[in-house]
């Protein structure tokens, strides 16, 4: 049993005990399961194989490169999907692009399967190893390799954290916009892979507006580049395609990074109302009026309780929503959006609001959004993290639902999102030790995401698909359009090696999408009947 302080918090959803994952990631344990006839049949690897294969790559990594012990396996069964777990075949801890590209020839040659891993932090399961896979971790390409002032970049290594490129610029006055709250522990490829956003992404974007340039293994072990220190690029946006492909397409050992600079002063205002949809259309108001700020969050009432628990910044408990609005640069514009904002506020029926006077105050306005996610698992012993996204105008509607989803799951829901991109982020709190909650709650937050389609969103945001929300894709895309995607995964990985069982809700092989083999001019099987 997991002991309970290790519950809650970024690693939302709870281990659960005997559960077990088949070799496509999918979990079974006395419920409904999640395994379907065509994934049936893999099977792990016996040990004499995982022996060999462990041989094979110690040649292309001396040394402490390849883990294959049980014990020195386990960190790697899951990541923070934590209700899903499976320990992979083994473990390899390149350093080098060259290393990358050889361990993806050789796996490429014998047929084994590649799952790709950072930090380890993905929220949709996209990490989660296989039994029968080998897991390639990137961590150890923790380099800055270089940084541009005056090109405004910096090129570095996928294993760098996200908060890591700031901490190197910031002496110079400039900073890595996309900030998701793991930003002190997820690493650079992981966003690169979910394409993450973050609380500032409403001006400054998500991570494909703030990368530059990619180098990147193929499963062949073929080394290409897309992009550079450019602005753009001549031909197809292979980059564009590449951010958010979720580790299906290839290995990312190099990211070039976009570098802002600094604001020159920023302020926030913390506003409270008597009702979500009021704040809903507040947040609609502003957006309408032409002003774009830094940053636009929502909590209610249950996110609020928490996390002014646990950070004391002064929080509105009597507020049943909590909007942070931050405006940002030239101190006179900052001044003046801050008056047009607290004018809109107050039309919509605002019950609190407070300026911020200082950066020290500001930055205490944000602690209780970044530490919201933490300060939740205080209140229940596990949680499930969802992420969709709708048009903003659909805010009041998806929460009205929200409320009485909760009502027939009868499970309670905490509320934090950046309400500025419609970004919704619902906290379904439930106890895994009491027999069908889980479930619950997963049935919950499915119904959830099927409300976010019905109105004009999505499925993701910028957690990213991977094994969680894989089985609702066809809730969003027809069969010819989850055709066409599997076309693009195709052209990068035929062999289907590269994280497989992840994103696509079917598995087909490439030829079952009409790709025929044609040899002199004959048909294979001529003697079959076509139609």
């Amino acid at each position: 049993m997991i002991p309970r302080f290790f519950r809650g918090g970024k690693n939302c959803r709870q281990i659960v005990a005997n559960s077990k994952v088949d070799e496509t990631g999918r979990r079974t344990r006395g419920r409904k399961s999640h395994v379907r006839a065509q994934d049936a049949g893999a099977g792990s690897a016996d040990h004499a194989r995982r022996a060999s294969i462990a041989a094979a790559l110690r040649r292309i990594l001396p040394g402490e490169g390849v883990l294959d012990g049980d014990i020195a396996l386990r960190p790697y069964e899951s990541d923070g999907l934590t209700a899903y777990r499976q320990p992979p075949l083994l473990v390899v801890l390149p350093e080098t692009t060259a290393e990358v590209a050889a361990i993806l020839k050789y796996c490429h040659g014998e047929g084994i399967k590649v799952v790709p891993r950072g930090a380890g932090t993905s929220l949709s399961g996209g990490a989660l190893p296989l039994a029968d896979g080998v897991l390639m971790s990137m961590m150890k390409f923790n380099r800055i390799l270089d940084v541009d002032f005056p090109n405004r970049c910096a090129v570095v290594q996928p294993g760098v954290t996200n908060l890591g490129i700031t901490r190197a610029v910031e002496h110079a006055g400039f900073y890595y916009a996309p900030d998701p709250s793991s930003q002190i522990a997820c690493s650079i490829g992981g966003n690169v892979a979910e394409n993450s956003g973050g609380v500032h992404c409403l001006k400054y974007g998500l991570t494909t507006n703030n990368v530059l340039g990619l180098e990147m293994v193929l499963m062949t072990g073929e080394v290409i580049r897309l992009g550079g220190r450019h602005l753009d690029a001549e031909g197809y946006d292979l980059l564009g395609l590449v951010v958010g492909s979720e580790g299906l397409l290839g290995v990312v050992t190099e990211v070039t990074v976009r570098l802002l600079r600094s604001p020159e002063t920023a302020r926030a205002l913390l506003v409270g109302f008597a009702s979500s949809e009021e704040a809903g259309q507040t947040v609609a108001d502003v957006v309408a009026a032409g002003i774009i700020p830094g940053g636009m969050e929502m909590m209610d009432r249950p996110a609020i309780a928490a996390a002014e628990d646990f950070v004391h910044v002064g929080y509105p408990r009597d507020a049943e929503a909590l909007l942070i609005v931050e405006l940002d640069g030239p101190p006179v514009e900052v001044d003046h959006l801050i008056g047009e904002v607290e004018a809109i506020a107050l039309r919509n029926g605002a019950t609190s609001l407070k300026i911020s006077g200082s950066d020290a105050e500001r930055m205490a306005f944000w602690a209780g959004r970044k530490a919201a996610f933490p300060a939740v698992g205080r209140i229940s012993p596990d949680y499930y993290c969802m992420d969709g996204t709708i048009p903003r105008k659909a805010l009041p509607q998806v929460l009205a639902g929200m409320r009485e989803l909760s009502v027939k799951y009868g499970l309670s829901c905490a509320n934090v999102f950046h309400a500025g991109d419609g970004n919704l982020h619902p906290l379904i709190l439930y106890d895994a030790n009491k027999p069908g909650e889980l479930q619950a709650a997963e049935d919950f937050g499915s119904d959830i995401l099927r409300l976010c389609v019905k109105v004009g969103g999505v499925l993701t945001g910028e957690h990213g698909v991977g094994v969680e929300k894989r089985d609702l894709m066809h809730e969003m895309f027809d069969d010819v359009d989850l055709a066409h995607q599997m076309r693009v995964k195709c052209a990068f990985d035929d062999g289907h090696l590269l994280n497989p069982g992840k994103v696509f809700p079917q598995l087909r092989r490439c030829a079952e999408l009409g790709r025929m083999h044609i040899h002199r001019g004959n048909l294979p099987f001529p003697e079959l009947p076509r139609f």
